[in-house]
C-alpha cells in the first residue's frame, strides 16, 4: 500500500517510505483488533498512528477521535512531540495533547468540553475520565485506541484497570478499533487474547526483525568479586565504554543499586563527564531536566532504571549497559533497544556481572536474547480488587444495570472467564462493604433503585475518583532542600531510621537530614563520601523460571569454553569436589565451617522463593531441634547455619509438609497484612486520599490491620481476605516458586557431605542480608558465651 496521499508530501521530505508493517497496519486499519510486534526502531508507533493522521487529514472533524495509552507520562510527551512532526509539516488541522497527572486543571476541564483529536494519557487517567457524567460525550466519537508497550502493561493490574476500561468505553464508542504496539512479547496470543473484544479475534502482525543486536560482556580487566551486587570494581571499564560512545544508557535493576553506582562512578569521574542519573523516585524537575538535556546531546552518560526501558526516542544513544544479572531476558531486550534506536543500525549493549555467579546468568541472557527466546510470568484471571474499583468508577459517572455491566466486564482481557457469582460478590462489596462491615454507612456506597445501581450519596464520587489507580504505595515521603528545593522521595520506613545528622543518597547528591516536618523529609546538602543508601520503592528482581533453566542447563555441559577462565575453572573444581546442580534434582550440601554447620539448598527457584522457603524450612529445624541460627537466600541458592549437622534434608522437602507450614506461617505473617492493605486500597476499603489531606503510610498501616484483623474474626470467608489470601502467594514469598521447584524435583534430593566448603557454595559464606532465627541455637550460644565470661572471670556459673 502506498503512503496516503495527504501525507505523502511529509514522507517525501523526509526521504522515508512505508515499511511493510506500517502498510499492513494502513490496510487492516478497519479491523476490530491488531496487535503489531516489531523491533525498536522501526517505526511501530508511526505505525499505529498512520491510520488515525490519514483519516483526520482526510476529515478533521471536531470531536475525540484516538486515544493513545502508555504506561508512562514521560512516553506520551514524547509522541507528541514526534506526531507534531507531520502534522505541522503538513499544517494539518489536528489538535493532539496529553493527559497525565502532570496536566493542569484547567486544561483538564477544557479537554473534557472541548477533547482534541488525538489525546494521549495513562491507564489512571483515562479510568478518571470514564468515571464523569460526560464520559458518553467525550468518548462519543472515538474512532480508534491505540496502546504502546502493551507487554508493560499487561504485567500488572494496571493492565487489568486498563482493559475494564477498554470494555467502558466499547459500549460509549460501538465499533472502536483497538491497536496494541510492542517490541517485546513471549507470548503474542496471550497479548493477543487480552486486546482483543470478546469474542471477536485479533490479529497479529509481525515487523522485521531487523539486525542482529551487537551484545557482550565486559572485560572489567579482572575476575568480579564472589558476591554482592553493586559491581563497582568494573566502574574503570564502565568510564572507558562512556568515553568511547557519542551516549550510554548505564541500566541497574534498582533504584538503590543506580545510586550506590552513580555516586562511586562520579567519585572516579576525573574527567568530569556529563553524567547524570534517572529513576522515578526522583523529582520531576530532575527527571524532565536530564531528559531535557540528553534531548540537547548535552550528556555522556545516564545511569538510570525501569523509568527508561520503554521506548523514548533518543537517536544519539549507541550503547547500553547492563549492571548485574538482567533477571528477564524480556527485560534486556526492551532495554538493548533503547541504544541506536533506528531501523538497520543493530543495536549494542554490553552486560556487566556484579559477582561470579551474574556471569552465568548474564552469559545465558545474552544466549537468549540473540535467539528471541523471551521469558514471561504466566497470567491468571482477572483480580477481583481491581474489578471492585471498576464498579465504583462506572456508578461514579452515573447508574447501571447490574446486567449490563456484567456483559461488558466479560469481553476483555483477563475478565473473560469471570463468573457471576465472583462478579456479584464484588457488587455486594461495593454497595455494603461485606457481611462484618454492613452496619457502618462510610462502607455503604451503592444502592438499588428502580433496577438500576447508582451511589447512595453521589458526594461520594469525589472521595472514590481521588484514589483511582491501582499502583501501590510503599508509603513515600518527600524529601526537600531546607531552601524548598523537591529532590525526590524515600521510603517512610527508612525515614523512620534516620536521626539528624545522618547522610543518605538520592539524586546521586549526599544530603543531611535535619529533620521531618509533616509529610516532607528536611535535608541540607552535604559532601560525604561514605553515606547510607536511601530505600525506594521496586525492589529486588529474582531470575525468570526461563532464565534459571538456561543456568542449569549450562552447568551440564562438559566444559564451559564460552566462559571466561576465571568461572571455567570455578565450575570444575565445584565438579571435581561435589556435584552441579541439575534441573530435575535438589542438590543438597552439608559441611562444617567457622565452627557453625551448614547446609545449602541449591533450588534456583528465585531471591523472593528462596527466603520464603528459608522461614518455612528453618521452622521445621526448630521444632526438631536442629537448631538453626540464620539464612542466607540468592536467586540460586539458600544458605542455613546452626549448630546441629542436618542430616537428612529431603525429609524437610516434603510439598505437603511445606505447603501446610506454609499456609501456617502466612496466617501469622506481615506479608498478609501488607497485601491486604495493597487489595483493600485498590478495592476501596480504605482510602489513602482525602479532600484535604492524605494518609501517611503509618495511619494507613495502622487502619487495614484493624480491619483484617476484625474481618478475620468475624467475616474469614470476605471477598478481600479471599484475594488477599491468592496474591500473598505471589509477589514477596512467591510461593508459587516453590511449588514449581518442588515440583521439578519430584522429590529427587541428592545429599552431599563435602570435608569442607565447596567452591559453588563459598560466595554464599560472604553474602549480606543474613536473617537470624531466634530460638532455642541462640539461647543456648547466650548461655555458654556467659558461661566463658563468668570463668574468664574466675567466677563458677551459679
Amino acid at each position: 500500500m502506498d503512503v496516503p496521499a495527504r501525507l505523502a508530501p511529509f514522507f517525501a521530505r523526509r526521504g522515508w517510505s512505508l515499511h511493510p508493517h506500517q502498510a499492513e497496519m494502513l490496510a487492516r486499519s478497519d479491523e476490530a483488533a491488531l496487535l503489531l510486534i516489531a523491533p525498536t526502531g522501526a517505526g511501530k508507533t508511526l505505525a499505529g498512528f498512520l491510520p488515525t493522521l490519514s483519516e483526520l487529514a482526510e476529515d478533521p472533524r471536531p470531536g475525540l477521535h484516538t486515544l493513545y495509552v502508555s504506561p508512562l507520562k514521560a512516553l506520551a510527551t514524547d509522541i507528541r512531540r514526534n506526531l507534531l512532526a507531520p502534522v505541522e509539516d503538513l499544517d494539518l488541522p489536528i489538535r493532539i495533547e496529553d493527559r497525565t497527572g502532570d496536566t493542569s486543571q484547567s486544561a483538564r476541564r477544557r479537554q473534557r468540553a472541548d477533547p482534541p483529536h488525538i489525546l494521549l494519557t495513562t491507564p489512571e487517567s483515562l479510568a478518571l475520565l470514564l468515571s464523569y457524567e460526560d464520559a458518553p460525550k467525550i468518548f462519543g466519537s472515538l474512532s480508534r485506541v491505540v496502546v504502546d508497550e502493551i507487554h508493560a502493561l499487561a504485567e500488572s493490574k494496571r493492565g487489568d484497570q486498563l482493559f475494564l476500561s477498554l470494555s467502558r468505553l466499547d459500549a460509549l464508542a460501538p465499533g472502536l478499533r483497538r491497536v496494541g504496539l510492542s517490541a517485546t512479547v513471549d507470548d503474542p496470543e496471550e497479548i493477543a487474547h487480552l486486546l482483543a473484544r470478546n469474542p471477536k479475534p485479533c490479529a497479529i502482525l509481525y515487523a522485521d526483525p531487523g539486525e542482529r543486536p551487537d551484545l557482550s560482556m565486559l572485560d572489567a580487566g579482572r575476575a568480579p568479586p564472589w558476591a554482592g551486587g553493586a559491581a563497582l570494581h568494573a566502574i574503570p571499564a564502565v568510564l572507558e565504554q562512556v568515553r568511547r560512545h557519542r551516549t550510554t544508557l548505564i541500566f541497574h535493576n534498582t533504584r538503590a543499586q543506580a545510586e550506590v553506582f552513580f555516586h562511586n562512578l562520579w567519585l572516579q569521574n576525573d574527567e568530569g563527564l556529563p553524567i547524570a542519573i534517572h529513576h522515578g523516585s526522583l523529582s520531576r524537575e530532575q527527571r524532565q531536566n536530564v531528559e531535557a538535556a540528553m534531548l540537547r546531546g548535552d550528556l555522556k552518560a545516564i545511569v538510570c532504571t525501569g523509568t527508561l526501558d520503554l521506548g523514548i526516542d533518543w537517536g544519539d544513544v549507541d550503547l547500553v549497559i547492563q549492571m548485574g544479572g538482567p533477571k528477564y531476558v524480556k527485560r534486556l531486550v526492551q532495554r538493548i533497544g533503547r541504544a541506536n534506536h533506528r531501523a538497520g543500525v543493530p543495536s549494542k549493549a554490553i552486560l556487566v556481572p556484579a559477582n561470579r555467579f551474574e556471569v552465568l546468568e548474564c552469559t545465558c541472557a545474552i544466549d537468549a536474547a540473540l535467539e528471541n527466546d523471551l521469558d514471561g510470568t504466566p497470567r491468571g484471571s482477572g483480580p477481583l480488587d481491581v474489578l471492585c474499583q471498576h464498579i465504583l468508577i462506572r456508578a461514579c459517572a452515573g447508574p447501571f444495570a447490574a446486567d449490563d455491566l456484567y456483559a461488558e466486564i466479560r469481553t476483555v482481557g483477563g475478565y473473560t472467564d469471570l463468573s457471576r457469582a465472583a462478579f456479584d460478590d464484588c457488587l455486594e462489596f461495593c454497595a455494603t462493604g461485606g457481611y462484618a462491615l454492613r452496619a457502618y454507612d462510610r462502607w455503604k456506597r451503592l444502592m438499588l433503585r428502580d433496577g438500576v445501581w447508582q451511589l447512595r450519596d453521589p458526594r461520594a464520587a469525589k472521595r472514590i475518583r481521588m484514589n483511582i489507580g491501582t499502583i501501590e504505595d510503599s508509603g513515600s515521603l518527600s524529601v526537600r532542600l531546607r531552601s524548598g528545593t523537591h529532590l525526590g522521595e524515600i521510603e517512610e520506613y527508612f525515614a523512620s531510621t534516620l536521626t539528624p545528622g545522618d547522610t543518605f543518597l538520592i539524586g546521586g547528591q549526599v544530603v543531611r537530614f535535619e529533620g521531618l516536618k509533616e509529610m516532607t523529609v528536611e535535608v541540607t546538602r552535604r559532601p560525604d563520601s561514605n553515606p547510607r543508601v536511601a530505600s525506594f520503592g521496586g525492589g529486588k528482581f529474582p531470575t525468570s523460571v526461563a532464565l534459571t533453566r538456561r543456568i542449569l542447563d549450562l552447568l551440564q555441559r562438559p566444559s564451559w569454553p564460552e566462559l571466561p577462565r576465571h568461572t571455567a575453572e570455578w565450575l570444575g573444581l565445584q565438579r571435581r569436589f561435589s556435584k552441579l546442580p541439575q534441573a530435575e534434582r535438589m542438590l543438597v550440601e552439608t559441611f562444617e565451617a567457622e565452627e557453625r554447620w551448614h547446609a545449602v539448598f541449591w533450588g534456583f527457584a528465585g531471591w523472593n522463593a528462596h527466603q520464603t522457603l528459608g522461614l518455612l524450612l528453618t521452622h521445621r529445624m526448630e521444632q526438631r531441634d536442629l537448631d538453626p541460627l540464620g539464612f542466607v537466600a540468592t536467586d540460586y541458592a539458600l544458605l542455613i547455619t546452626g549448630l546441629r549437622e542436618l542430616e537428612d534434608p529431603a525429609s524437610l522437602l516434603g510439598p505437603r509438609d511445606i505447603r501446610e507450614g506454609f499456609e501456617t506461617w502466612l496466617q501469622s505473617n506481615a506479608v498478609m497484612k501488607r497485601t491486604f492493605r495493597g487489595v483493600a486500597t485498590i478495592a476501596g476499603l480504605i482510602e489513602k486520599n482525602l479532600p484535604g489531606s492524605r494518609k501517611t503510610g503509618r495511619q494507613a498501616t495502622f487502619s487495614t490491620d484493624i480491619l483484617y484483623d476484625t474481618l478475620v474474626k468475624y467475616d474469614p470467608d470476605h471477598l478481600l481476605l479471599r484475594v488477599t489470601r491468592e496474591q500473598a502467594q505471589h509477589g514477596l514469598v512467591d510461593f508459587g516458586r516453590i511449588e514449581e521447584m518442588l515440583s521439578r524435583i519430584q522429590g529427587r534430593v541428592d545429599h552431599v557431605r563435602p570435608a569442607r566448603v565447596t567452591p559453588l557454595a563459598a560466595p554464599l559464606l560472604l553474602e549480606r542480608g543474613r536473617v537470624p532465627v531466634a530460638g532455642a541455637a541462640r539461647e543456648r550460644l547466650m548461655a555458654e558465651q556467659a558461661a566463658r565470661l563468668l570463668e574468664e572471670a574466675g567466677i563458677e556459673a551459679l
